[in-house]
């Protein structure tokens, strides 16, 4: 990774009652105090497996939120992500190339990229799977500091990578990877 990396910090809600569906994602500027946020994912149904959570994210040229897609739960490993208008299931963005593999895929156009866990147990990596740019790291999340690191080049599809990520999150607090 890189000094021109999107480094987004992870803010989970602190309240007991909330959903860990709802958090808050920051992102660090170089050379400001201030951390910018960029998205927020909302779940109001607190401790029910079903519902959606919404997605937004903060168009930096108006200041003004703008939903990103939702998270339509029917259980909660089950469900769909909508970006926009496509309709992804999230069985989908977590795909299996084999039933031993220990790695998760998605897609973002007509690319595929993988999430590995790290080798310390905790973080996760994600690389491209294309033949010219497979093993490529273009995203690195660190449980330890709640960062995800995301490199420049992923910016195009940097909606899938975040809740990509999120939703890795959400199935690791579960147990299930």
């Amino acid at each position: 990774m890189t000094a021109s990396d999107l480094v987004l910090h992870f803010a989970f809600p602190t309240n007991t009652n909330a959903d860990l569906r709802t958090v808050n994602i920051h992102q660090t500027i170089e050379g400001s105090d201030q951390p910018v946020e960029l998205y927020k994912f909302y779940h109001p149904n607190t401790g029910v497996n079903t519902g959606v959570t919404s997605i937004q994210r903060k168009n930096m040229d108006t200041q003004l939120w703008e939903n990103a897609g939702q998270i339509e739960w029917s259980s909660n490993t089950s469900g769909a992500v909508y970006f926009g208008v496509e309709r992804i299931s999230i069985r989908e963005l977590r795909r299996q190339k084999k039933p031993s593999s220990k790695s998760r895929r998605f897609k973002a156009g007509s690319s595929e990229y993988k999430w590995k866990i790290a080798e310390n147990g905790t973080d996760l990596i994600c690389v491209s799977d294309n033949l010219t740019n497979r093993g490529k790291t273009i995203a690195l999340w660190t449980q330890e500091t709640l960062i995800l690191r995301v490199a420049e080049r992923a910016e195009g599809f940097l909606d899938r990578v975040v809740v990509t990520c999120f939703l890795h999150l959400w199935f690791r607090r579960l147990n299930i990877w």
